[in-house]
C-alpha cells in the first residue's frame, strides 16, 4: 500500500512533476491529482498504482512499506510515527 504523502514524496525526491510523472505510468494527469490529493491509503485501480510505483522506481525512487526493509539498501528517507501528544497540566 502507499499513501498520497508518500507518493507527493516519491515524486519530489524524482524530481518530477505531476504530468512527468502521468506521462511515465502511461495514466492521465487527473489520475495522479486525484491520487495524491487522497487521505491516507491511495485507492483506485491496482494496475494503475502499479503502473505508477513502477514508474516512481524507474526513477529511482524505491517505495518502502511501514516496518519492511528496503530491498536494494542506499541512502534515502523514512517517515517516522507522529510523537504522541502529552498534555501538560
Amino acid at each position: 500500500m502507499i499513501t498520497a504523502q508518500q507518493m507527493r514524496a516519491a515524486r519530489a525526491l524524482a524530481g518530477i512533476d505531476q504530468k512527468t510523472l502521468a506521462e511515465r505510468a502511461g495514466v492521465s494527469l487527473p489520475t495522479i491529482q486525484r491520487m495524491e490529493a487522497s487521505d491516507g491509503v491511495v485507492r483506485g485501480v491496482v494496475d494503475t498504482l502499479m503502473k505508477v510505483i513502477q514508474a516512481l522506481d524507474g526513477s529511482g525512487v524505491e517505495l518502502i512499506g511501514e516496518n519492511q526493509a528496503s530491498e536494494r539498501g542506499g541512502r534515502g528517507v523514512r517517515l517516522k510515527p507522529a510523537a504522541p501528544q502529552n498534555p501538560q497540566g
